[in-house]
């Protein structure tokens, strides 16, 4: 819901299936023989308590990072094609930024894992193309990566897929990853404006309508046609919002619930309710890593754009933002100072310039485009809508009735901002 004049209906009448709408009924119907099929639905929010910065968070977020330091012409330049083909350097470079090993996945994560492991958990669906999900364990055969993710790639002309570890190399050298079969740009798996979603997506969706609980974390229900996938459970089905804020049509039903706040605390004190605490705090521990520093000679001798440095900052083109994150305890923003900066500042070409010398002597941008003095024009967008596309190809988007026949009631709660 977008628009700040409209009302959000929550539902004020009794629960059918739950016994209270909160963390205590969630941890008893999760431990009752009726809940045996669970699906969750992964947005930023659950990467946040990994420092994994979200596209759209003011001066911070990854938009605002590339808009200034890559010169995008607009936002959604760095998931297009036509874009891709013309200049890589910005994808690649968020690529390196998020590529696996470089954030620890954070206790949501884990609770997914944890689901997996206990046998409940079906498919999590997730937006997220930072890989967290894989890197926390959970199983492949139960994943869905709506967007795609960094920890694939293809070749744009052929579509091959590229060996990581050759993907992985060059991106560090600052090279231009080129297809083994024909030779054309390899690009990072993403998916792109105006793709399909994967064929998985439209596969396992159809699994929601046998869903006995669906948990929507981190996630504020924008994009579509990943937002349809909460309308898909059954009406009978309790779905628990875990966010900062009201998503999508979440509360409009008797067992939905809304348990508002920051991800990984609110799944603690799930875990603490089921008695899983410890298990998630140990199996969170096993996912600690250590921010990988790219040695020079890794790079020709020079220092990587992405240069990891001993605190565990991360430096995305040679020229130092106002914060950085830092992969530390807490897992928060840290603030450097520009002493700090001029002793971390690399001293030799960015990977920026590494992967645009490496284009440039490869095959000129404008053999990539019909037209060399192609211009790209800003769009009217926000940020708001890196994945927005409203079309749902097969998929017919099913609202939730908000009136039932039974005199259950509907409760507004004041005008969304």
């Amino acid at each position: 819901m977008d628009d700040p004049d409209e009302l959000l209906m929550l539902y004020d009448g009794p629960t059918k299936i739950l016994t209270s709408r909160d963390v205590a009924g969630i941890a008893r119907y999760m431990k009752s023989e009726q809940c045996r099929r669970i699906y969750v639905l992964l947005g930023a929010g659950a990467s946040a308590g990994s420092g994994v910065p979200d596209f759209r968070y003011p001066k911070k977020g990854l938009y605002s990072t590339f808009m200034a330091r890559l010169n995008l012409p607009y936002p959604r330049a760095l998931f297009e094609l036509t874009y891709f083909r013309f200049n890589p350097i910005p994808l690649y470079t968020l690529a390196l930024e998020l590529y696996p090993g470089r954030y620890r996945p954070s206790l949501t994560h884990t609770f997914v894992r944890l689901l997996a492991d206990r046998g409940s958990l079906q498919t999590c669906f997730t937006e997220n193309i930072d890989a967290l999900e894989r890197q926390a364990g959970v199983p492949i055969e139960r994943l869905v990566e709506a967007h795609g993710s960094v920890a694939g790639q293809s070749c744009v002309q052929c579509r091959t897929e590229f060996d990581g570890e050759k993907m992985k190399e060059a991106v560090e050298r600052g090279e231009v990853a080129r297809c083994e079969s024909c030779g054309g740009v390899v690009k990072p798996g993403v998916v792109f404006h105006g793709d399909p979603p994967p064929q998985a997506f439209s596969e396992r969706s159809i699994e929601l309508e046998s869903a006995d609980l669906l948990f929507v974390i981190g996630t504020s229900l924008i994009a579509q046609p990943f937002a349809s996938l909460a309308t898909l459970v059954p009406q009978n089905c309790p779905r628990v919002l875990i966010h900062m804020d009201f998503a999508g049509d979440i509360g409009m039903r008797s067992d939905d619930v809304l348990l508002l706040g920051k991800c990984d605390e609110v799944v603690r004190d799930l875990c603490r309710e089921l008695g899983w605490e410890d298990t998630l705090e140990q199996e969170w521990a096993k996912t600690e890593v250590k921010a990988p520093s790219i040695d020079s000679t890794q790079a020709n001798g020079r220092s990587g754009e992405a240069q990891i440095t001993a605190a565990g900052s991360t430096i995305l083109d040679g020229s130092p933002p106002e914060e950085a994150t830092r992969l530390n305890g807490t897992n928060e923003f840290g603030v450097m100072t520009d002493a700090d900066w001029q002793e971390k500042e690399p001293k030799t070409d960015s990977l920026t310039e590494r992967l645009r010398t490496a284009l440039e002597q490869s095959e000129k941008p404008s053999s990539h485009v019909p037209d060399p003095g192609i211009t790209f024009v800003a769009r009217s967008l926000s940020g708001e809508e890196l994945f927005a596309d409203t079309a749902l190809g097969d998929y017919s988007t099913r609202q939730a009735d908000a009136s039932t026949s039974d005199g259950d009631s509907l409760m507004a709660v004041g005008e969304r901002s």
